[in-house]
């Protein structure tokens, strides 16, 4: 799912190609895609693009007469800049927005179509949106601590919940905590002050490097590939990888469909942290440290020669 960094990428791709653009046409395919009935889709056609900007992990157009369309491109929606008129794909594809420079068409991969749209009147019904987090890059230490010890929850809870903090997801959210050295299920409340300035620190800087990391790669052209997950992260999705900073093995907790990603030398004193399935499978033989991991690794290696 495009996060913080990646919401903003979009942001800097459509600025310099939609902004005081007139929004010529609107071609839907996918009903699933509109949320909302009134104001009517077609109200934003024919009107100029005022500004865009990000609420969370939500794209915003502000168009004349105080109208906002609002995407939300879940886990697999993604934006594609096209020449102007370009035919709305059969497959995968919930509808093409025309202006005269171009056409965006608005995609989603995945099976379930999760993407969304909605059509709002004014800046309170956009607020009404807004899952209510602080905005990490828009606050200082006191409102980064105020959300984050809102409720006692494991740090890879509470920077991924919109209500507390904003636009942070399961990817940037290891990248965080590797180099924050702070375990994934460490407890909000068991924090110090020292350790929650460094996380604050730590993710202002993460963010940003990433911002400006993804924009640099771009360059001027309109980023076709929008992943959280990127080859140069420390830590997401290098499950079995070594980590950047020590040479440790970085290590997962599998959940559902997501996974959490950390390093035990960095984060939990060399414990390594239960994995769900894993751990019902084998129970009692569950490795708790490194050294048991590595035993066993070694074990293994035998009994197959």
């Amino acid at each position: 799912m495009p996060e913080l960094p990646e919401v903003e990428l979009y942001l800097h791709a459509l600025r310099s190609r939609i902004q005081g653009e007139v929004l010529g046409d609107v071609r839907l395919r996918s009903p699933s895609l509109l949320r909302t009935f009134d104001p009517p889709v077609s109200s934003l056609i024919g009107r100029r693009i005022q500004g865009l900007e990000r609420v969370g992990k939500r794209i915003v157009w502000q168009l004349e007469g105080n109208l906002f369309a609002v995407f939300h491109l879940m886990v697999t929606g993604r934006f594609k800049w096209r020449p102007p008129q370009a035919p709305v794909p059969k497959k995968r594809a919930h509808g093409a927005f025309d202006f005269d420079a171009g056409t965006l068409l608005l995609t989603e991969a995945g099976t379930k179509k999760k993407a969304s749209l909605h059509v709002v009147r004014g800046r309170e019904e956009l607020e009404a949106l807004d899952p209510g987090g602080v905005e990490p890059l828009r606050t200082d230490l006191e409102g980064f601590r105020g959300a984050l010890l809102r409720e006692n929850r494991t740090l890879k809870r509470a920077l991924t919940d919109p209500r507390l903090l904003s636009g942070i997801g399961n990817a940037h959210s290891d990248e965080i905590l590797l180099y924050a050295g702070l375990s994934p299920v460490r407890r909000t409340h068991q924090l110090n002050d020292e350790e929650i300035e460094r996380l604050f620190q730590v993710t202002v800087r993460s963010l940003r490097e990433w911002v400006e990391r993804l924009r640099r790669e771009a360059g001027d052209s309109f980023p076709e590939k929008v992943t959280a997950f990127h080859p140069e992260m420390a830590a997401h999705g290098k499950y079995g990888s070594p980590c950047p900073a020590c040479g440790t093995t970085i290590q997962r907790i599998v959940y559902a469909s997501r996974e959490t990603n950390y390093c035990p030398a960095c984060q939990t004193g060399g414990k390594l942290l239960a994995d769900r399935s894993l751990s019902r499978l084998l129970r009692e033989d569950w490795p708790r440290t490194l050294e048991e991991l590595e035993e066993a690794t070694r074990a293994r290696r035998v009994e197959g020669k």
